[in-house]
């Protein structure tokens, strides 16, 4: 860890120059937030046409496990990049990521689909997501190492916390131009092929990011290394291999990114995610609730960030993590009774519960069922089955042994049937029975089939979303700052960009995967929300308990 003794860099106001590097540095990394995150806004769409052969069900995880992967592959970039970085430089590394960023996106734009080439359309996908993935590792340390770099001391947080609001504009931003193409084109059109229009206007935003990233110097203190020969020859290997800087990289992942991560992801996309899958809200509706609230809070980054020069990093990023960890259950709730006042109201008047033998009943999401393509053929997966398509959530009740599975949706009791042994059309009729009995006692019980937006109370959506990107802003918006300071020049790239492509790739790309996986094993539509308050109550305990406080260091050295 850097020395904690006061830099005699310059503390006056911002320059010309630095105007330049928060700009060019900003605009390039919104650019390459927008390319990756629009997956992430159209994995229901993007489950239709690129995992058609599976039930919708899986076919939405395959979509999202798709999505993960290139969350999955960023600390591998991390180190690639990261190393460049350390070794021959800041500018021209994060210059490389953008042109694989933004050409990867382009492709995905022009893929055929599954319809087209079958199993190759999936499989080049994710080798897309996968460039992706690496790209956005090498991304974020370059950005926040070369402002913070340009930046005076007194002044790291909040000069970096323009970098940080970089990730939710170019969510902001890739939710725009989505919906500007629903609206123009109507919801069939875009489904059908308009959702690779926004994938195609990447290649155009390619050539402005690399022209602004063409403006930029190097860094002031990379360049002053390299000209003294003090640059790191061994980045990864200093940065890993010795137990008292990797000792900072592993309490930087727990302590700080992780936590901050799952806030992050919870906060927008699991937002988004839960309107859209769980409350039935139209995707428009949901998309235009989520860019409202990111355009009122997303000041929130920047006001944070300057707060940690004044109060500490520290402080504010394990707050943010409580009040996440501690209100996530109530939040989610209000969000489902004020989105979707007709499917709380049926959950609590007439409660679904499956009583079933327990060995009958399988993880909806299972290897076996992906490689087959068979549909559920257990008596108590199927009817689990007919109730995640629509959002019912439900209690489990063991049963004896070889019992078949009934569910119970408020006074109304329904067998379930087993389709093993039966002919395919008799296994038909049974299932198609089956789910009209079941439709027809939710429908009875009030469990609308989607959100009505006439009994929607929005003033109350829209702060509810507000409040979970105020929590975003709080532990993103010092992250950067807080990251940096924690290691020296020589070796920042390549120390700080792993712990935070962990926490961010890792722990956070697969929340909304994760999230969703709880949901369909418990049956419980807020089960998911365990996995970000774990991990959030994990980085405050570990954070506030073993990190320290980095705002008066100096980063020269």
């Amino acid at each position: 860890m850097s020395t904690s003794s006061t830099a005699a860099a310059p503390t006056g106001g911002i320059t010309k120059e630095h105007r330049k590097v928060i700009l060019a540095s900003s605009l390039g990394t919104v650019f390459e937030w927008y390319d990756f995150y629009l997956y992430g806004s159209l994995a229901a769409v993007i489950a239709v046409h690129f995992f058609s052969s599976l039930a919708p069900g899986p076919a939405f995880i395959m979509a999202l496990l798709t999505f993960a992967a290139g969350f999955a592959v960023r600390p591998f970039g991390a180190i690639v990049f990261g190393r460049l970085g350390d070794m021959i430089g800041r500018k021209y590394t994060f210059l490389v990521t953008i042109v694989i960023m933004g050409v990867s996106t382009f492709l995905v734009g022009v893929l055929p689909t599954y319809a087209t080439i079958g199993i190759a359309a999936p499989i080049i996908l994710v080798v897309l997501r996968c460039l992706q993935g690496l790209a956005l590792g090498g991304e974020y340390g370059g950005a926040a190492t070369y402002v913070a770099e340009h930046a005076p001391h007194g002044k790291r947080g909040l000069y970096t916390s323009f970098i940080q609001t970089t990730a939710t504009v170019g969510l902001f931003l890739s939710l725009l131009v989505i919906l500007g193409c629903r609206m123009i084109l109507g919801n069939e059109a875009f489904a059908e092929w308009g959702w690779r229009i926004p994938f195609l206007i990447s290649f155009v935003l390619l050539l402005i990011s690399v022209w602004i990233r063409m403006q930029l110097n190097e860094s002031p203190l990379f360049k002053k290394m390299k000209e003294e020969g003090t640059h790191s020859k061994a980045p990864i290997t200093e940065s890993f291999g010795n137990w008292s800087n990797g000792k900072i990289v592993l309490l930087a992942l727990l302590g700080a990114t992780a936590g901050q991560a799952v806030v992050w992801y919870a906060g927008q996309f699991y937002a988004l995610f839960f309107m859209t899958q769980t409350l039935k809200v139209d995707p428009i509706t949901a998309n235009l609730f989520i860019a409202a609230a990111l355009a009122i809070a997303t000041g929130g980054f920047v006001f944070f960030g300057w707060l940690s020069d004044k109060v500490g990093r520290k402080p504010i990023i394990m707050v943010g993590c409580l009040l996440a960890a501690l209100t996530y259950f109530p939040l989610f709730k209000g969000l489902a009774h004020f989105a979707n006042p007709a499917l709380a109201a049926a959950a609590k008047a007439n409660p679904a519960v499956v009583v079933a033998d327990p060995k009958d009943c399988s993880f909806q999401f299972v290897p076996g069922e992906l490689k087959s393509h068979v549909k559920f053929s257990n008596s108590c997966d199927i009817v689990k089955n007919l109730l995640n398509g629509r959002s019912v959530s439900y209690s489990n009740e063991a049963a004896p042994a070889g019992t078949l599975a009934s569910v119970r949706i408020g006074e109304t009791v329904i067998q379930s049937v087993s389709l093993s042994g039966l002919s395919p059309e008799d296994a038909k009729a049974a299932q198609d029975k089956l789910s009209a009995d079941v439709t027809a006692a939710i429908d009875a019980a009030g469990y609308p089939a989607k959100a009505d937006n006439a009994q929607m109370n929005k003033p109350m959506v829209l702060l509810i979303l507000t409040i979970l990107v105020l929590y975003v802003t709080m532990v993103y918006g010092p992250i950067a700052a807080w990251l940096v300071e924690l290691f020296p020049t020589r070796i920042r790239y390549t120390s700080m960009s792993l712990p935070y492509h962990i926490g961010n790739g890792w722990f956070g790309g697969f929340l909304p995967t994760t999230a969703f996986a709880l949901v369909l094993l418990t049956g419980n539509i807020y089960a998911g929300l365990w996995y970000p308050i774990v991990v959030a109550v994990m980085t405050f305990v570990i954070g506030t308990l073993f990190l320290k406080e980095t705002k008066d260091v100096d980063i020269t050295k």
